[in-house]
Formats: C-alpha cells, sequence, structure tokens
C-alpha cells in the first residue's frame, strides 16, 4: 500500500531533523528557555536579581565552599507566592554571615567569623537572633565576583535578558520588516521608492551608532534596549520580504485574488505571507542570535541592562579585569554562554534554510 505523501510542513520537519546541527541548535535554545523560565527555582540564590552581596566572599574561584550562619532580619520577610517567586525571586529572610567554625552554648552560639583569608573575629549571637537551622554551607560553582554574589546564579537569571531582547526584537524587526517590505513589493511605484530611501538610509549607518543613538532618546534600561535592538534589525527583513512579494505578485493565484475582488490587505496577509515564511523564519533566527550579541555589546559598554539587574555582557564588564588576574572564569562564563546561544540560533537558521529548501523557491 502506498505511503501517504507529506505536505511541505511534514518534508520539512523530516529534513530538519536528519540535520544533526540544527538538532543540537534547538535542543540547546529548549533548555536555555526552560531554564530562563525557571530560572529562580534553579539559582541557588533566588532572591531577586541573584543580589545577594556578601563582601566576605567576593572574588573566589569555582568551587569555593564556605560556611554561613543565619541572621534573622529586622523586618518579616513575607512568602510572595509560587508565581510571584517565579517571576521575581524571593528576597531573603536572613542575612548571610560566613564563618569558619561554630559553637552552640545554651542560650546563643559562638562564632569564628569569617573576615579574609587567614582573617577571622569572635562574635556571639543570642538563638533568638538565628534562624531554625542556624548553619548553612554554600557552594560557589563557578565562584564569586567582587561583591561576593554568586557567578552561576547571576549566569542563570541572565538568560532571561539575552532570550527576551532576542524574542522582542525579532517581533519588533518581523512587525515592522513585514509590513514595509509587503508595502513597497506590492504596491511598486512611489510607495516602492519612499520606503527603499528610509531602508537605504537606515541601511547606511552603523548599526552600534544607531543603538547607542536610540539608547540615549529612550534613556538607560531593560526595556529601552528591547525597542532600540528591534528599531535597527527590521532593515533586513524589509529587503528581504520585498523581493518576495515582488515576485510572487505577478503569479496567477494573486491575479486570481484580485479578479475575485479581494482587498490588497487580504492578499497580501492571507495569499502571499503564508509563501515567505520560510526565509522570514530563517532571517527571524539570525536576527536573534544578533539581537544577543548586541545587548551584550551594549551592557558591557554600560548603555544597556542596568545593574543589579544581571546581564551576560553587563557581568563581563564587571569582571573582564579578572581574566588576566587569578580568576578569569567570572568573564569568561558568560562568554561561554554568549557563544553558546549565538551558535544554537545559527545552527538553527541554517538547519531551517536548508529544510524549507529556502535557496531552491522563488
Amino acid at each position: 500500500m502506498p505511503q501517504p505523501s507529506l505536505n511541505f510542513q511534514q518534508a520539512a520537519w523530516k529534513r530538519l531533523k536528519k540535520n544533526r546541527g540544527a538538532v543540537f541548535g534547538l535542543i540547546t535554545i529548549c533548555i536555555f528557555v526552560l531554564i530562563a523560565i525557571f530560572a529562580y527555582w534553579i539559582a541557588p540564590d533566588g532572591s531577586p536579581y541573584a543580589n545577594r552581596i556578601i563582601l566576605e566572599v567576593g572574588g573566589e574561584k569555582p568551587g569555593h565552599a564556605q560556611g554561613f550562619i543565619k541572621l534573622k532580619k529586622d523586618k518579616d520577610v513575607k512568602y510572595p507566592g509560587v508565581l510571584n517567586q517565579l517571576i521575581a525571586g524571593r528576597e531573603d529572610p536572613y542575612y548571610y554571615v560566613p564563618v569558619n567554625s561554630y559553637l552552640v552554648k545554651e542560650d546563643s552560639i559562638i562564632t569564628d567569623k569569617f573576615i579574609d583569608e587567614g582573617v577571622s573575629e569572635k562574635i556571639s549571637y543570642a538563638k533568638t537572633q538565628l534562624a531554625d537551622k542556624p548553619y548553612t554551607k554554600n557552594h560557589f560553582f563557578l565562584g564569586t565576583d567582587h561583591y561576593g554574589r554568586d557567578i552561576l546564579s547571576r549566569l542563570i537569571l541572565g538568560t532571561r535578558v539575552s532570550l527576551s531582547v532576542g524574542l522582542i526584537t525579532v517581533l519588533i524587526s518581523l512587525s515592522i520588516g513585514l509590513i514595509l517590505g509587503s508595502m513597497a513589493g506590492y504596491f511598486r511605484g512611489r510607495t516602492d521608492n519612499i520606503i527603499m530611501w528610509l531602508i537605504n538610509v537606515i541601511w547606511s549607518i552603523p548599526t552600534l551608532l544607531l543603538v547607542f543613538a536610540i539608547t540615549l532618546a529612550l534613556g538607560k534600561g531593560f526595556w529601552q534596549v528591547f525597542i532600540a535592538v528591534g528599531l535597527t534589525m527590521w532593515v533586513n527583513v524589509a529587503r528581504l520580504v520585498r523581493g518576495q512579494v515582488m515576485a510572487l505578485r505577478e503569479l496567477e493565484y494573486v491575479e486570481a485574488a484580485k479578479a475575485m475582488g479581494f482587498s490588497h490587505a487580504r492578499i497580501i496577509v492571507r495569499h502571499i505571507w503564508p509563501n515567505i515564511m520560510g526565509p522570514v523564519m530563517v532571517i527571524a533566527a539570525s536576527n536573534f542570535a544578533s539581537a544577543i550579541v548586541i545587548e551584550a555589546g551594549l551592557s558591557f559598554l554600560g548603555v544597556g541592562v542596568q545593574p543589579p539587574q544581571p546581564s551576560w555582557g553587563l557581568m563581563i564588564k564587571e569582571n573582564y579585569n579578572f581574566i588576566i588576574t587569578n580568576n578569569p572564569m567570572l568573564a569568561l562564563a558568560p562568554g561561554f554562554a554568549i557563544m553558546l546561544l549565538v551558535l544554537a540560533f545559527n545552527l538553527l537558521g541554517n538547519g531551517l534554510r536548508d529544510a524549507l529548501n529556502v535557496r531552491g523557491r522563488v
């Protein structure tokens, strides 16, 4: 009995699964997405922005372990709820005091407080000041920065910034690029000339310089980076869409739709856009990777995400001087994370190009 023929989407997915690089990229992206969603539950430091500052353990190497005594805060810290904790973390209800050792007395605990390597101080705390389980030992698998914050926790939370910037950038660039590119390619004439003039003007400005200008106009911050990067990356999409629409508008099914009296908007959205989604998906994956690199560059230069919010580029900026000293992992870890995520999107984009047969289509 003959096997039923596969439709275009099924055939494309079958070709994509055969591409090992694309599958690796897709799996890697899915892992990063899960890490970003459950970041505050996965991170060893679940406080907001993973900003638990313990100056005494600043600049420690990967694998460092330190014992702490947990002191109650003066105020009551309420449990924020599962959803709020998932989104914004949970404020620490305790202060963490690094200790080398401790001794339990009747109504107090005598600690050998760690101050610096080879330096300590004897301090006594009443049991009423302490948590129910006062002693804990934390492992800093990637070390700590110069503020004593856990690098692994900030690396995990930085995933949210990179993926969010990429997602919002792609949505903005696709929205503007699809609309302007479709109008230029479909209507031609004066509309095409005006849009192409705008594209050429934006194209002539260096991307980083344009991002700087938009960022300075909107101000520094989390959402400003999204908008600034998104408004600079629609040009590639518009040029691609214009060429695709220009070719498809001459085909018979578009002429038939016009003869049936369909509106221009319906022809573009319902009949042309579904047939150009292959190339658009490929360039969207490329733009996603580019947005991650641009955001990291902006944060490194100080005009992107602002402290204490963790960003991979900001982490490199804060710790790059450790590369030539005793703890290069502080800057290398976020650099490796950027490299891996960008590589994953580039591999997926190449796989989509081959699976969707973009080069062989009109």
